[in-house]
């Protein structure tokens, strides 16, 4: 499994309010997506971003971290090898990712996903 990118996922109670503080104040004014749930505030200049969710559409919890990699399924079964709590099992989401949940050893629940080809 290699690693091609982390975002930060931060709990909020609301997308459009969280928007006026990433967005409006701190100036991450590129909202790359949102479906309601989550949504991705990037800066225009740097291209840095921050990530926020109010809950998961599918998944029984929402993740502090996504983790994005070449091959969720191999990253699964090292997981599993490994006997990390299983969240949210291996699945295909409707959005384009394929994705799992892990909850590591300090208690944080992962998000370890791919973009679908």
């Amino acid at each position: 499994m290699r690693i091609t990118e982390i975002i930060t996922d931060l709990t909020v109670p609301d997308i459009d309010a969280a928007r006026s503080f990433y967005a409006a104040y701190l100036g991450l004014a590129t909202e790359e997506f949102n479906l309601g749930w989550v949504a991705r505030f990037t800066s225009p200049e740097t291209g840095r971003s921050v990530q926020v969710v109010t809950h998961d559409a599918s998944a029984p919890v929402a993740p502090a971290v996504s983790i994005k990699v070449d091959d969720v399924d191999a990253a699964y079964a090292e997981a599993q090898r490994r006997g990390y709590e299983i969240v949210h099992p291996p699945q295909d989401e409707d959005w384009g990712v394929r994705r799992f949940f892990v909850r590591a050893p300090d208690g944080n629940v992962i998000n370890i996903v791919r973009h679908r080809d």
